[in-house]
């Protein structure tokens, strides 16, 4: 706030540094990784999933983990209520991923409008959480990033559902360099507000 206006979060200028410090390309990589183990467990879930694979629960297991080990990150700025908030909302995200195909396979057209309305509300719940937490976080641009995320993953499970492998490696591609970009994001709104040199 500057004489008495508050300059508004979604008009700040982004400004990359021009180098990084081995904290902060610690920090980006240390994200980078979570979103990619993200990516990597959600697809061998939606695998298992649908082709009813032996190893499911095992994957699963995996895969509910990486809320927790991006929670771990999180407490260490932001402090254990923060940190938890988020650990229950990735997880919520994952759970009604893994909801939305088991109900896609099983041709309940129902629970899949009802599930992927909740997903959907969990992702604006998401951005909220980090539009409210890091003025440097847009709500909006979270959303936004969110969004697509939820639609390229829809578009990864529908494509294997129906068979069509080309076309479903070809949306991982896509997923894998939209949520890099997200890692970015996450550990460039840190660096900016805790100064992290």
């Amino acid at each position: 706030m500057k004489g008495g206006i508050t300059i508004s979060q979604e008009k700040r200028p982004k400004c990359r540094p021009c180098a990084y410090t081995c904290k902060q390309v610690r920090l980006m990589n240390k994200f980078r990784m979570l979103w990619e183990q993200h990516d990597v467990w959600t697809r061998e879930t939606i695998n298992g999933i649908i082709f009813e694979l032996p190893n499911l629960n095992l994957v699963i297991a995996r895969l509910l983990r990486n809320p927790g080990d991006f929670s771990e990150v999180f407490k260490k700025f932001y402090g254990p209520r923060i940190a938890g908030r988020l650990k229950e909302l990735f997880t919520e995200h994952l759970v009604l991923a893994a909801n939305l195909v088991n109900a896609a396979k099983a041709g309940d057209n129902e629970a899949v409008e009802r599930i992927e309305r909740e997903w959907f509300e969990n992702a604006e719940m998401i951005a909220k959480f980090f539009g409210n937490i890091n003025p440097f976080w847009s709500r909006k641009e979270w959303r936004e990033m969110m969004f697509e995320h939820l639609n390229l993953v829809k578009a990864e499970a529908t494509l294997l559902l129906e068979g069509n492998f080309e076309a479903n490696i070809a949306v991982y591609d896509k997923i894998e360099k939209q949520t890099l970009e997200m890692a970015d994001e996450m550990a460039e709104g840190i660096i900016k507000q805790f100064c992290l040199c």
